[in-house]
């Protein structure tokens, strides 16, 4: 566990893209509407972290979370003595083929303790990543799921859902957020119709309205997360042309402004 937060640390350190990130805080967050697009992998390295909802999961210091790629949650992330930290790594759904069809659960999360075994492996990727290719990424996200399934959690197989569409657009939206494309040019990256793409949506309970205010908020929140840019700065990233206006809709989505969410921050 302290080779993990010592590998998380100077990789977080060294300024280089990275296949994950490390969010902390020294004040409690509560942060409703939380979107996971992606299959996430969350480890606690201190503190707890808490999924409230119909049924509440709690994660201490040394555990996992593994979570489906479903709709939004509402998230604690309570500080211990040092503080709260978690190393969190995003999955594609491909990374997951090996595992599908396989085990028996439909669950939308999955807890556990971090073994010897996924301790190290998770602080080899880390290592690694300061140095590797992008392009390899895919093969040790890959040695992780396999660590899991080693240890005997074969319900990875299962709790992954494949991306419909408005994950596929999430996703495209979320990876340039201060873009505005139309519905007429998604239609024709995605290879079919605006009517198609707008009836498809419909039958996801969702808009390409919605879908492009939840990339951008999401960004949004990793950045004040992860980085030291002014709120404004984020802002402007996200596609915001008014500073009041992206403060008001980061408060209705996730229940706290971005300055009380930085306040939250570690420094340092």
């Amino acid at each position: 566990m302290e080779n993990l937060k010592t590998a998380v640390e100077l990789a977080v350190g060294s300024g280089k893209a990275l296949p994950f990130a490390c969010f902390s805080s020294v004040y409690e967050q509560r942060i409703a509407n939380v979107p996971i697009s992606r299959p996430l992998l969350v480890c606690v390295l201190d503190g707890c972290k808490q999924l409230l909802g119909e049924t509440e999961v709690t994660g201490q210091a040394g555990d996992f979370l593994l979570l489906s790629n479903h709709a939004a949650l509402e998230m604690r992330n309570v500080p211990s003595g040092n503080g709260y930290r978690a190393l969190l790594i995003e999955f594609e759904y491909e990374d997951f083929l090996p595992f599908i069809g396989k085990g028996r659960s439909r669950d939308k999360y999955l807890r556990g303790e971090l073994s010897p075994l996924l301790g190290r492996t998770l602080t080899q990727f880390v290592e690694w990543a300061t140095w590797a290719p992008q392009h390899l990424w895919p093969l040790r996200r890959q040695e992780i799921l396999h660590a899991l399934w080693h240890e005997g959690f074969h319900q990875i197989g299962q709790m992954i859902e494949p991306p419909g569409l408005s994950h596929q657009i999430y996703n495209r939206l979320a990876a340039n957020p201060a873009s505005d494309p139309g519905s007429a040019e998604l239609a024709a990256a995605l290879a079919m119709s605006e009517s198609t793409l707008r009836r498809r949506l419909r039958q996801e309970n969702t808009s390409l309205t919605t879908l492009r205010d939840q990339a951008r908020l999401g960004v949004a929140l990793t950045l004040l997360q992860t980085t030291e840019l002014p709120v404004a700065m984020v802002a402007e990233r996200c596609g915001y042309q008014s500073h009041s206006r992206f403060t008001d809709r980061f408060r209705q989505t996730f229940g706290l402004t971005p300055s009380e969410l930085r306040k939250t921050r570690m420094t340092g």
